[in-house]
């Protein structure tokens, strides 16, 4: 029954509005939840729960992971192994978390230990920049039993420091990892509106092509390579690998590309301990250059990335360049320190105000105005009416809570009361708002301070790991190693690295294109495979390369007794495994002479032979093709004679001798040629 043939009920909904309004809050919930960062503070759900929590049980000591993570789940609706496997991430960009213990390497692919045996606690830089309690917007969590922060007060880019990777529905995140330093330095050029560069920097190092970043956004690529060095003529040590590789599956690529036979080296052995090094011995006669581009081209030594800037702002997804991502997260930084010094102030004003108080109430004895005093009442207007003479002195008006303050001050604090002290604390309070208030005026310059700061403590040993290089793309088929035998059946028309008991011709890779000639005048460019046909009586093949410049001399036959014609030519662009005549493409047609040379001044000079028959004088033709005009691929030539030729052979041209004309008009003969 189809959706219109109900009865119209208003209680029901269309099983298409369902799996609509059903498919849509479960992408909602993916993206905004689980999978894209705000652009506040750069966390995804999971991240800023796990931090969250760490907050709360932070004492300075180290908690088990497994402890962490039970606590976590109090806020976050997931399995522990989601909650590990992301505290562990953190940790391991070594910026926010501290480990102690086995938390396996990104740069191996080891894994880290069980949660129940290792620790883990905020680092100095996360209390520094991620925790304000008095500045943090707080939400029901998701069973409402407990209150999380809607976004931490993060006053760092982090999602540009730690990059952040995650997939939803219909939308991916990959925003790549900055350097530390060029991060702080990129903010205080956005506050000094001074222009800034910001590219990735991988915390595996290796060299990046980014001159197709995009700024961070969808559409651009960056290419990383790994960082080679030469210990020996046939050693090469891999220092350095490309990000989002490990050193195994690096290793596992680099084999496999052997098992292939695109690569050739005697053996490869992993040293890496705390720092990356695969050593290569290469196979003899393998120059270490040649054999870096081949591992460029066929191993995961080189690697494409695509970013994909998205961020969540305002409750939806935003796509953002990077350049723009820190420029709202340094307005933003600012935006906090002013709400933290304002904060700051009022708890200055509100402390200077309490303390005037207490030592007007002290100093004056207008304590013991109320020792008469019966009700509660009585002792308010009693006090009220002994700071009246005072109240110049204050900056805010008295209120009754203050009063009640003053009447909870015990009489021991009274007795033992300092007034020099007090002066000297209300002289501190009022100094500290001096301060602050000069803050507050010159508020871009004090942001320039603290990102200072931020350098000057955690800034060391956070250098840029990765080198910014431009380099050519390796074209895989001039660098694979030519490890395979061609093999020719001439007759037969097969052509094959499988054919073992044909004829070998020359070394190939099992990446290269073949062209091939026949007799008949026709050329095809195949794949080197095992065994392909290619047309019958072969009379050459070579490995083609589309940009080759060699000269093709040749001379045919058009059918089987038409004229016979001579052209030179180039190759230029062909389709794979397309048939090309080079002839007029008449039936019988015949190639007498072929030749394939560098350069035109080395194009061939032959001898053209007439089959003799009555009245033919003239039974040779000398014919020089290096003073021939060059025609296209597809010319049927210059006529070379119309009588039957028996054969044309290459010959030597003899300087000392005048060349003999080339004679295009002779009498035409109707008889078949001697095969």
């Amino acid at each position: 029954m189809r959706d219109k043939d109900l009865p119209e009920n208003p209680d029901l909904e269309k099983v298409s509005d369902l799996y609509k309004k059903y498919y849509l809050e479960y992408a909602s919930y993916v993206i905004l939840d689980r999978a894209v960062p705000s652009i506040l503070d750069g966390l995804k759900p999971v991240q800023r729960r796990i931090l969250t929590t760490m907050f709360k049980m932070n004492d300075g000591r180290f908690h088990k992971v497994a402890s962490i993570v039970g606590e976590t789940m109090k806020l976050h609706p997931h399995g522990d192994a989601a909650i590990t496997d992301a505290l562990v991430q953190i940790a391991q960009r070594d910026l926010l978390i501290e480990m102690q213990g086995n938390f396996g390497d990104p740069v191996t692919g080891d894994r880290a230990a069980a949660s129940r045996y290792i620790e883990a606690r905020l680092s100095k830089f996360a209390l520094e920049v991620l925790f304000n309690p008095k500045t943090t917007e707080y939400q029901d969590s998701y069973d409402a039993r407990a209150k999380e922060p809607v976004v931490l007060p993060a006053k760092f880019p982090l999602a540009l420091a730690q990059g952040i990777e995650g997939i939803a529905v219909g939308l991916a995140c990959k925003i790549f990892p900055h350097n530390f330093i060029e991060l702080i330095d990129a903010s205080i050029a956005v506050l000094r509106k001074e222009d800034f560069e910001l590219y990735p920097d991988y915390p595996t190092g290796g060299i990046a092509d980014i001159s197709e970043y995009n700024d961070g956004l969808r559409g651009g690529r960056v290419k990383v390579r790994a960082k080679f060095e030469t210990l020996k003529k046939r050693q090469l040590a891999i220092r350095e690998i490309p990000f989002g590789t490990t050193t195994s599956s690096l290793i596992d690529s680099i084999v496999n590309a052997r098992d292939k036979g695109k690569i050739k080296f005697d053996r490869i052995e992993d040293h890496t301990a705390e720092n990356v090094e695969i050593l290569i011995q290469l196979a003899a006669g393998i120059a270490p250059d040649t054999m870096i581009n081949a591992l460029y081209a066929f191993t995961d030594c080189e690697t494409s990335l695509a970013p994909n800037s998205s961020i969540i702002e305002n409750n939806r997804p935003e796509f953002l360049p990077v350049s723009e991502l820190l420029r709202r997260s340094a307005k933003h930084t600012r935006a906090l320190l002013k709400l933290e010094l304002e904060i700051e102030l009022r708890e200055l004003e509100e402390k200077w105000h309490l303390s005037s108080l207490e030592k007007i109430f002290i100093e004056n004895r207008i304590y013991r105005d109320i020792e008469e005093c019966t009700t509660w009442e009585s002792i308010i207007e009693t006090i009220r009416n002994g700071l009246e003479p005072f109240l110049h002195l204050l900056r805010r008006e008295v209120t009754d809570d203050d009063i009640a303050r003053l009447t909870e001050i015990k009489i021991k604090r009274i007795s033992r009361y300092d007034a020099f002290r007090a002066d000297e604390y209300i002289k501190g309070l009022e100094d500290r708002m001096k301060i602050v208030q000069r803050y507050l005026k010159q508020l871009t310059k004090f942001t320039i301070k603290f990102y200072e700061s931020l350098k000057e403590n955690f800034g060391e040993g956070r250098e840029r790991k990765t080198v910014l290089a431009s380099f050519d793309r390796v074209v895989a088929t001039k660098v694979a190693v030519a490890s395979e035998t061609l093999y020719v059946n001439h007759k037969d028309g097969f052509i094959g690295t499988g054919m073992k008991k044909d004829e070998p011709v020359f070394k190939c890779s099992s990446l290269d294109d073949i062209i091939v000639f026949t007799r008949d005048g026709n050329m095809r460019v195949v794949k080197v495979a095992d065994k392909v046909f290619v047309g019958k009586d072969i009379i050459h093949v070579s490995v083609f390369d589309k940009n080759d410049k060699s000269v093709h001399s040749m001379m045919y036959r058009d059918g089987k007794r038409g004229n016979v014609y001579a052209k030179k030519f180039r190759i230029g662009g062909v389709t794979r495994d397309k048939e090309y005549s080079l002839t007029k493409g008449n039936t019988g047609s015949r190639v007498f002479f072929f030749s394939v040379d560098k350069t035109e001044q080395e194009s061939p000079y032959v001898k053209v032979y007439h089959k003799p028959v009555p009245r033919l004088r003239k039974l040779e033709i000398p014919f020089n093709f290096a003073e021939f005009a060059m025609k296209s691929r597809g010319s049927q030539g210059n006529i070379i004679t119309r009588n039957i030729v028996q054969r044309v052979a290459r010959a030597a041209l003899d300087e000392d001798q005048e060349e003999e004309p080339v004679s295009h008009e002779s009498e035409q003969k109707t008889l078949d040629l001697d095969s």
